[in-house]
């Protein structure tokens, strides 16, 4: 979609809503967002939502849920309705549009961009996300989800079977030979260990998919989580490892995956075995995200190789039993 096409879109679908512009783009990604404002409401995000990605009944769902974690005082965006009730819009050219309330916020960080602060600011902000991500699970297991509720699988399935959500990782065609066959056995070594935890009762439910640096929105004296658009059913391991994913080259790396830890286990148990399997948890991310690029980004775009060597790098240090938050996996050798 050119930014011409999205911002014809994106005027036909915010005068569903009784709004005239200004249009600001924010992002382009699975969605096109555009941050807007309306009389009597404010700021609000207009996403256009990516054909093909998520269907009309799993966009149902996320406003659902995000209506109902609002509903139960998270700071979430909340969908907002046009005047004929519909949370929901089809344009004219059949893409999906929604609207969801603006949340205020710093984020966290950005993708392939160093933590800003201190280690001891860094750490406290880790705790406070995974005490937010923590509070998500224990509301949304509060809820009674309708009948008709459908969102994508992040489970064994979803991530390591035949036919990932997000694609075959291990036949990435950036990858050489040997690397497909180091990501072909992490995923044999991880489809083994969630079979183990599955029988063992892992935690399970609806998870956020994609609690990376940014959208983890820092208000002060608590963290925001913004775009649901990943969301689906899956362990509840996997949006801590998906935080823990883009924090692989940090200095403070042991300290932060620690305070991840700790905020969460304030709110929801989180055992000894959990925390040894988070590391395979922020494998599986780093994984998933190999997947995602090769029907995404042009060949010869430079994050193909980025998110190989990531993955790569932390598939070596756990098939080897090394430990993953002391490995410095991305940062720059010593000379």
């Amino acid at each position: 979609m050119t930014p011409a096409e999205a911002g014809r879109l994106a005027a036909e679908a915010l005068a569903r809503w009784g709004g005239a512009g200004p249009l600001r783009p924010m992002a382009v990604r699975e969605n096109a967002v555009f941050a807007v404002t309306l009389p009597g409401t404010g700021r609000a995000a207009l996403r256009l939502h990516r054909r093909g990605y998520q269907g009309a009944e799993a966009i149902r769902s996320e406003l659902w849920w995000l209506s109902a974690l609002a509903d139960a005082g998270l700071p979430v965006p909340r969908p907002l309705a046009t005047a004929s009730g519909e949370t929901l819009v089809h344009l004219a050219d059949g893409r999906i549009a929604t609207l969801l309330s603006w949340v205020e916020g710093v984020p966290m960080g950005a993708a392939g961009v160093p933590l800003s602060g201190d280690p001891a600011a860094q750490i406290r902000r880790h705790a406070r996300l995974g005490h937010a991500v923590a509070a998500l699970h224990v509301a949304t297991d509060r809820l009674a989800l309708p009948g008709w509720f459908t969102r994508p699988r992040w489970d064994a399935e979803g991530l390591l079977g035949p036919a990932p959500f997000w694609g075959r990782f291990w036949e990435h065609p950036a990858a050489t030979a040997a690397e497909r066959a180091l990501l072909s056995e992490a995923r044999r070594a991880a489809a083994a260990l969630m079979a183990d935890h599955a029988a063992a009762g892992g935690d399970r439910g609806l998870i956020h998919a994609d609690v990376l640096r940014e959208n983890a929105l820092w208000q002060g004296h608590r963290m925001a989580l913004i775009d649901f658009d990943d969301s689906g059913f899956g362990f509840r391991l996997y949006d801590l490892g998906t935080a823990l994913s883009q924090a692989l080259a940090e200095p403070a790396l042991p300290d932060l995956a620690a305070a991840l830890a700790e905020g969460y286990a304030r709110l929801r148990p989180l055992g000894a075995g959990d925390r040894a399997l988070l590391p395979w948890f922020t494998l599986l991310r780093c994984c998933a995200s190999v997947g995602w690029t090769a029907p995404r980004l042009a060949p010869g775009d430079p994050r193909h190789r980025a998110y190989l060597d990531r993955a790569l790098g932390a598939a070596r240090v756990l098939l080897g039993g090394g430990d993953l938050w002391a490995a410095g996996v991305g940062r720059p050798a010593r000379a």
